[in-house]
This record gives C-alpha cells, structure tokens and sequence, in this order.
C-alpha cells in the first residue's frame, strides 16, 4: 500500500473522467486520473453536436482541453492501466499494469465500452473512421449523411433499430448483414419494410475506401456508399467494478443510484459503461454528478474538514 491515500481515483480518461476530475480538482480534492489512453471520443474526427462548438471540434482536441483544465487545477494525470483493485475497510488499493500501487478513499469508473468492428484492416479502419466513411453513432453525426446512401451493418434487434433511426435522415439506406444471412423476425422484416429499408444478406466483406465512398462486397455484388455504421454491438469495460463485486446489468453496464453510487460504498460510474445515452454530453452530465456526489458523502464521512 502506498503512502499516499487519493480522496478519489478516476479510472478513464475521456469526457466522463476527465468532467469528474475538473469538478473534484476545483472541490479541493486529492484526485488522480488513470487513463489507458483508448477512449472513444479520441477517434471522433470532428464533433458537430457538442453544445458550444458550431463549426465542430475533433475528439483529440477536446480531450487535449480537458486534460490541460483538470492539470490546472490540481488534477494528476497519469497513463496506464488498473489490472487489480480491492477495498480494504474505506479504502481503494489499485495496481497499474507497470506495477504501481495508488489508494483512495473513493473510486469513479469511467471506462466506456468498446465498439466491436466490421472485418477490415485495423488500418483501413482507422482511415474510414477519420475520413466518415465509417461511422458508429447516427446520434452524433447522421445529419452529415442526410439524403445520402448509408448502409448498416448488423442484424436483429441491434440492426433493425440503427437502420430505422437513419431513415429519418436518408430514403436510402441498406441493412447489410455481418454474417451469411439475417438473423430477423418476420416482425423486424415488417418493419424494415414499412420504411422501405433494403434488406441484403452477408457476409459484409471486402471493404474498400475510395474518394468518397466506401463499398462492401455482400451476396448482392459489391455496392458503394456515402457512409457505413456498424451496429455489432459493443464491449463495456467494466471489469474492475465486477472484482469489487458491484452490480450489473446482464450486458455488463454498473448500476447506478441517480446520484451515480454503484453497489459498493464509496464505488462510482459515469459515461458509457453505465446504462444510458452514449453521448458526450451525457456522460459529461452524469460525471458532474458523480464528482458532486463523491464531494459530498466525503463531506459527511468528515474527511474534508480543513
């Protein structure tokens, strides 16, 4: 165990960590934050929908802005990843993967999920993604595409409801299973239909980049488009909140009070990995909360009196 006891410890540092330990820092608060340095919002190419920014802003450059607003007011930030974490009475003891203990008297998990990805090349992929071609939040950018042609890739439930989201922004949009065939309910087919979505069996492969579209091989030939969205699901990294034994969704996302408190006291979750919107703005929202929170049961434990 270390020496040095955190008021709080911020695993993640995206827009969720990065609020949480702006609001913890202007508290008073001793807080550090653990960032394995893969958060979503780094590969945004240009952010049309954050509130305050007309023109746009990349995901890098936020989060460059944010780290220099929490270093400023006291924050410490620190790459790397938390392989192991317990609780010995009221305090937190982390290990990183380059063998570095940290213990905090709170935790915030704000570790996001991962986006699971179409078959590509990890390179083609990170060029689709910085060039729009391949996008993965309708929410954020869909009004780019507006009367475009767009593909989904995806199936069931998670496909159908991407596709019909997108319909409201393009006549013309094809839902392009991952695997073979469709995996899709006479009711999905329906549905599809009554929006006079596409439908075209897989295998979605072979994708190609090209000045201004992106095409994919399926069973209908190879077709081009202005932009594709994977709908494949993705994975919640909340592994560190299942050691502590918190609760879980069954897809893996923290439970939260709407205070953001997880099962285990002086445990938090902000952003992705619990259940909600994936917006930026929703996670940054929720962090606020949970830094308040954080500040305000230490208050009530006296462990802030000066």
């Amino acid at each position: 165990m270390t020496d040095v006891i955190y008021d709080c410890v911020v695993i993640g540092g995206g827009p969720a960590g990065l609020t949480a330990a702006i609001y913890l820092a202007r508290y008073h608060l001793d807080v550090i934050v653990i960032d394995k340095g893969e958060s979503r919002a780094a590969t945004i190419p240009l952010s049309r929908n954050h509130a305050g920014f007309p023109d746009g802003i990349s995901g890098l450059d936020l989060l460059c802005r944010m780290r220099a607003q929490a270093e400023k007011y006291g924050a410490t930030l620190r790459q790397g990843s938390v392989v192991t974490i317990a609780k010995d009475g009221n305090v937190f003891s982390l290990r990183t993967a380059a063998g570095e203990n940290v213990a905090a008297r709170t935790v915030l998990i704000a570790t996001g999920v991962f986006n699971r990805r179409p078959a590509m090349p990890e390179a083609m992929h990170h060029e689709a993604v910085a060039r729009s071609l391949l996008r993965y939040c309708p929410i954020c950018d869909a009004y780019e595409i507006t009367d475009q042609r767009v593909a989904v890739i995806g199936t069931g439930n998670g496909g159908v409801n991407e596709a019909v989201f997108l319909r409201s922004f393009t006549e013309d949009v094809t839902l392009i299973s991952p695997a073979l065939e469709h995996e899709l309910t006479a009711k999905h087919i329906a549905r599809l239909k009554k929006y006079g979505i596409a439908i075209v069996n897989g295998p979605a492969e072979c994708i190609d980049l090209h000045e201004k579209a992106i095409s994919v091989r399926t069973s209908n030939g190879t077709m081009a488009f202005a932009a594709v969205y994977p709908a494949l699901g993705s994975d919640i990294h909340s592994e560190l909140a299942a050691l502590l034994g918190a609760k879980r969704t069954d897809e893996g996302c923290v439970i939260v009070d709407c205070h953001q408190r997880a099962s285990v006291k002086g445990l938090y979750a902000a952003g992705d990995v619990v259940l909600g919107l994936d917006q930026m703005s929703h996670a940054m929202g929720q962090a606020g909360v949970a830094a308040t929170t954080i500040r305000n049961d230490l208050c009530d434990q006296a462990a802030l009196l000066r």
